[in-house]
């Protein structure tokens, strides 16, 4: 059976006025402890103190209202010219809802975030991945290892002064039968390249045209006799 436009129109104002009671409902239990609130494309985004993390997390998850029980994803972001440069973003899912949120907190290089290990499982890796690539430290966490580089690896790729080329690169020595670390080696200078299409920037007469010229010729002379 086809859904018809009113049917999905009337779908879409359902859900919109589930977001704004539960946008409404999370603000008032949340009170001041909410620095921020924006609500963009079908979900909620509030950004709150630090401090307030792990209980905003809980509250979420547990409340008869929310019902936020997932954790879809941990991620960072850098912001170098803010005096705390990095932001932490953590989505939750409402499977119960069919709903989502966007829970933020921001926090700087040498401020340590409390882990959310005690409350969601899974954000084990997530905080893991978040330390490995940003440099943010997560107190009370289990097993703070990095989990995508290697163990010597100097830094943290994804933060804004982070060099493109890296401090060190690696390869496995055959003399010493195991993995080495160097400094990074350039095998050629910078090269500006031509960006033109093949069209524009190639010769008009391409290698392999005269021979085609000589082939069109012989078969003249061959109709000829």
């Amino acid at each position: 059976m086809a859904v018809t436009s009113e049917a999905v129109i009337k779908v879409k104002s359902i859900m919109n006025a589930a977001l704004k009671d539960l946008d409404d409902y999370i603000s008032a239990q949340l009170g001041n402890k909410i620095l921020a609130r924006e609500e963009s494309r079908g979900e909620i985004s509030i950004t709150i103190y630090r401090e307030h993390i792990i209980e905003t997390l809980k509250f979420l998850r547990d409340d008869i209202n929310c019902q936020f029980k997932q954790v879809m994803d941990i991620c960072g972001t850098d912001y170098p010219d803010k005096e705390e440069r990095f932001s932490i973003v953590y989505n939750l899912l409402s499977l119960t809802h069919n709903l989502r949120i966007r829970v933020k907190i921001t926090t700087g290089e040498k401020i340590p975030v409390p882990s959310v290990t005690s409350i969601f499982s899974s954000a084990n890796w997530w905080e893991r991945e978040v330390w490995d690539l940003y440099g943010i430290y997560f107190t009370n966490h289990p097993d703070m290892r990095r989990i995508l580089t290697d163990y010597g690896f100097e830094g943290h790729p994804l933060r804004k002064d982070f060099p493109l080329t890296g401090y060190v690169e690696l390869r496995y020595d055959e003399e010493q039968k195991r993995v080495v670390y160097e400094p990074v080696k350039l095998t050629q200078e910078f090269r500006s390249f031509d960006f033109l299409s093949p069209w524009e920037g190639a010769p008009p007469v391409l290698p392999g045209d005269e021979k085609a010229n000589l082939g069109g010729t012989d078969k003249a002379l061959g109709e000829d006799a």
